[in-house]
């Protein structure tokens, strides 16, 4: 035989590249073509795409979507580790792809700098095979969810906040469910909490994302055990995880079911009661005369000492409050007796006006319409936009978080 001839079954560039991975029992050349042939979008660029993102590229698959409408902000970087300081203000989907070139050029990054919504998301999905959802809101989780059964695609679903990370794989497989099989309505959007109220620690995503782009090549690999119908539950306190068996598909089930009733995407807003977007909500509860904003409360507390309520929670308020606040959570206005929380303000019945602040104007608000039912003798009014709106027009010296 010449010794010039000889049997390949990959590249010399890519053996050379992705030689570590070649070597894995039940991945081998066979995974690694099957990785290169696959089209994976990212929905989300945040601290879950990113590790996904990182790896997946890494890997060497063939090509990468990155769907995210974001910009790079000072208060991502503890998490969303593809980020540099020199690219806040900059948009995240083309920074990402911009990271995952500059690792691996062979990879194609289509970048979606957009909105995702249901006027887009099918002539955006049709183009993947496998989907993950990096999202932080459940509005975005149920047209994610519902697009990929209509396409048909398996979606790996990874979620974190605070110590805490959930990961599973949905609609892969002939009995595994979709998202919406187990949870067919959505949460009350008050009981829902994301990263930006509830805090989250870096290797929490890290961990979920990296284990987002396991799951990904196994899927991309065709290796049988993966967490499709499985819910892997990681808590990061305790170094602990654990992985529970999920109920089957759901015949009944309005979207994969056997007569499925959503067959096109829907209006998720209206279906959530809240908007696909994982930024802060600004409600608006209460009437204009029991409101002051910054400004005014600033003008107040000068002329008289002023008692305010301060409605985080411990954790928030260490981190910077006003001298005058006095803390009694948004859980405690709910659930202690009147006379207690009368006690912790130390007022009584000449007091007239208790002004009530939170972070950014939400809890505060709902503070207000508890407490004016317990203690009808005193007038709470809410301080519109709370702690950020002081940190940015009253004193930029304030904390902000």
């Amino acid at each position: 035989m010449d010794e010039n001839e000889w049997v390949a079954g990959i590249s010399r560039k890519d053996a050379g590249r992705y030689s570590r991975q070649l070597l894995v029992d039940d991945f081998g050349v066979n995974g690694q073509k099957n990785l290169k042939s696959s089209k994976v979008l990212i929905v989300g660029a945040g601290g879950l795409g990113c590790p996904v993102a990182t790896y997946l590229g890494a890997a060497g698959v063939g090509t990468l979507g990155i769907v995210d409408y974001d910009q790079i902000s000072l208060d991502n970087l503890h998490r969303q580790v593809a980020y540099k300081e020199t690219q806040v203000g900059q948009s995240k989907a083309q920074g990402l792809a911009e990271q995952i070139k500059s690792q691996n050029s062979d990879v194609n990054v289509v970048v979606h700098n957009i909105s995702l919504d249901s006027s887009n998301a099918v002539e955006i999905f049709k183009n993947y095979n496998i989907v993950c959802d990096c999202t932080d809101n459940v509005a975005t989780r149920y047209l994610i969810n519902d697009v990929c059964v209509i396409l048909n695609i398996p979606l790996v679903s990874g979620s974190a906040l605070r110590w805490d990370g959930q990961l599973s794989v949905y609609h892969y497989g002939p009995d595994c469910p979709c998202f919406r099989c187990l949870f067919p309505s959505a949460p009350d959007p008050s009981s829902v909490t994301n990263c930006n109220e509830g805090g989250v620690l870096g290797p929490i995503v890290g961990t979920i994302g990296s284990m987002q782009a396991l799951e990904v090549m196994k899927i991309a690999a065709n290796v049988p055990s993966t967490l499709a119908g499985k819910l892997l539950l990681f808590d990061g306190r305790e170094g602990k995880s654990r992985t529970i068996r999920l109920r089957k598909r759901d015949p009944k089930c309005a979207v994969c079911g056997d007569n499925p009733t959503i067959t096109t995407p829907i209006d998720y807003v209206v279906f959530c009661g809240a908007g696909a977007h994982d930024k802060i909500e600004h409600l608006n509860l209460l009437a204009e005369c029991d409101r002051v904003n910054v400004e005014e409360y600033r003008d107040i507390r000068k002329n008289q000492k002023q008692i305010l309520l301060d409605t985080r929670p411990p954790v928030e308020f260490e981190i910077a409050h006003l001298p005058e606040a006095i803390n009694v959570t948004l859980n405690e206005c709910r659930s202690l007796p009147a006379a207690e929380i009368s006690s912790r303000l130390g007022i009584d019945s000449s007091e007239s006006n208790v002004y009530v602040i939170c972070h950014r104007g939400n809890d505060s608000q709902r503070a207000v319409l508890l407490l004016r039912e317990k203690i009808d003798k005193i007038r709470f009014r809410d301080i519109i936009g709370g702690y950020e709106d002081w940190a940015n027009k009253i004193n930029d010296k304030f904390p902000l978080y």
